[in-house]
């Protein structure tokens, strides 16, 4: 989603020129499960179910898809906030204490990890990935313009990150786009969270730089490998190390580095 905002332009050599430009939007999302307030986002309107649904399973609020009833946007607010709320829905049988999050907090689109700061507290909630995948070293080449090529609303903007997933043979399944990058990873976890299931396993594909909070989604969503197009920061390392997730960065122009489980790496 974007809008459009009158700017001046200035280029070198050339009149300042009147014009109009295509800005991304960007505006709060509160999450609630059951009747409880967990979250304010700061997102790009649009797929806000699979980002809440998204966001409760990999920050543990509802580890277990199975949980979740359905995810609805609050229709009996008043508008705009109608537009900005979006509830999650429990099952009877689900068992999740709630107590902690009985106050509202807010994530900005840059948060992500929101006070978790220890690999030791993530690991209270999700094991280590186990899986056999391995993919041909040639073919990760081609995802980061896969996943750009994917990216629709970047193109009117220029202000958007992208994450996609991908088969091991490098079949782009679904992405997203958001203005936070973790968010645009809620929402492809959490699009396959609706449906009831965590994702397929395959390669998660950033259009950015890997992250503690984004290494952490993967492994909740139990995905072995992570390829982001620029750099990963020393606790993502430190954690997919641990998660057994392969964590490859600098993704562009040709090649690639890996910084974990080089072995689900092979060479060509």
């Amino acid at each position: 989603m974007s809008a459009s905002r009158n700017i001046q332009r200035h280029t070198d050599g050339k009149p300042v020129e009147l014009a109009e430009d295509e800005v991304s939007t960007e505006a709060p999302l509160q999450i609630l499960v059951d009747e409880v307030p967990i979250a304010v986002l700061m997102r790009t309107p649009g797929d806000d179910e699979a980002l809440a649904a998204g966001f409760v399973m990999t920050e543990a609020v509802v580890p277990n898809p199975a949980d979740i009833a359905y995810v609805r946007h609050c229709i009996t607010l008043p508008k705009p906030l109608n537009e900005n709320t979006v509830k999650v829905f429990l099952k009877r049988s689900a068992k999740v204490d709630l107590s902690e999050f009985s106050r509202s907090f807010a994530a900005s689109s840059s948060c992500g990890v929101c006070g978790k700061t220890s690999i030791a507290s993530v690991f209270l909630n999700f094991l280590p990935v186990e899986s056999a995948l391995q993919v041909d070293g040639a073919m990760v080449h081609g995802l980061p313009s896969r996943l750009r090529a994917a990216q629709q609303e970047f193109d009117h903007t220029g202000g958007l990150h992208a994450a996609g997933l991908f088969s091991a043979s490098g079949e782009l399944w679904r992405s997203f786009e958001d203005v936070g990058r973790h968010n645009a990873v809620d929402k492809v976890i959490g699009s396959y969270v609706l449906e009831g299931r965590t994702p397929p396993e395959g390669i998660l594909v950033l259009s950015g730089r890997a992250s503690f909070e984004i290494v952490q989604k993967a492994l909740a969503a139990r995905l072995p490998m992570i390829v982001a197009v620029s750099a990963p920061t020393t606790l993502a390392i430190e954690l997919a190390d641990a998660s057994e997730i392969a964590l490859l960065g600098f993704a562009r122009d040709g090649r690639f580095n890996v910084y974990t489980h080089p072995e689900r790496i092979l060479a060509t």
